[in-house]
């Protein structure tokens, strides 16, 4: 019997119609597969409880949370996260210590001036209070079918961005160019090829995509679902991405996050653009 995945989208910039649920500009989905349930990123803010809670999702029997890359827009609800199982605790309500999966500079200050820090409020050392914490940047798979992709290489120049003020602050006081090494994904193996999830992209789409094929051994790729970081790309890196995606055949492209109209308008006219929005589910087999 083939694997199935069942994804829940909690937060995205976009709710749709009919579906009474909120957003914002964050991201955070709840995936189901092989009995693991596993939350990929946070949102902002405490939103992802609220639209689970309407969606009768249950966050506390968690078994993972994986953490895209450490930027506040998809790190946000953690502390949230940590109130919801403390109280569970108190309260004697049943809940499970989940694992939190991330790159290891995931979680350190990123100055970006005026603003102090864009990245996770909530520290590393804080974190392993009340989680079970892997940070690698090699991949791991979480279960038979579904990899956690570690960093993610580089291979497209098209796909390169320089920091501009972003900054990282490393352990031993350094201040450095953030080049967003901790942006990874996740790759499911499902019959058709992979399905790649996605938090920002700022490691580039395309890259993700071959990062991905290496790691599982499979050119055949099914779907993306997730951020594409298409914000407002110039024209050439556009479209080289559209090329790329065109030729991969894919059966559906969810964009969303933190992928403008405009981007939207050209994958569309060459890729299988579908609606994505909170509170829609996802199944991939």
């Amino acid at each position: 019997m083939a694997p199935l995945l069942s994804l829940t989208v909690l937060v995205d910039n976009n709710t749709i119609i009919d579906h009474y649920f909120s957003g914002e500009p964050g991201l955070s989905f709840l995936i189901t597969t092989q009995g693991r349930k596993i939350l990929f990123d946070t949102g902002y803010s405490n939103l992802f409880l609220q639209n689970a809670k309407s969606l009768g999702k249950d966050l506390l029997d968690l078994d993972m949370v994986v953490i895209s890359h450490g930027h506040l827009d998809h790190t946000g609800g953690l502390p949230d996260l940590v109130r919801h199982l403390t109280r569970a605790i108190i309260e004697e309500v049943p809940a499970r210590r989940p694992r939190v999966i991330a790159h290891p500079y995931c979680f350190y200050p990123r100055p970006k001036l005026p603003i102090p820090n864009i990245g996770s409020i909530v520290t590393e050392e804080e974190l392993r209070r009340h989680f079970s914490v892997e940070l690698s940047t090699s991949p791991r798979w979480l279960t038979e079918d579904l990899v956690f992709l570690g960093q993610i290489g580089r291979t497209f120049d098209f796909e390169y961005t320089t920091a501009g003020k972003r900054k990282i602050l490393m352990p031993d006081g350094r201040i450095e160019d953030d080049e967003l090494l901790d942006d990874t994904a996740l790759a499911f193996r499902s019959e058709k090829g992979l399905v790649i999830i996605t938090g920002c992209s700022h490691a580039g789409i395309c890259n993700i995509v071959e990062h991905a094929k290496r790691v599982c051994g499979e050119e055949r790729i099914a779907g993306i679902i997730g951020g594409l970081h298409l914000l407002s790309p110039d024209q050439p890196r556009l479209k080289k991405t559209v090329s790329y995606l065109r030729n991969l055949h894919l059966q559906s492209l969810h964009a969303c996050h933190c992928t403008s109209l405009s981007s939207k308008i050209a994958l569309a006219a060459s890729c299988p653009l579908q609606e994505i929005g909170v509170g829609m589910t996802l199944i991939f087999e």
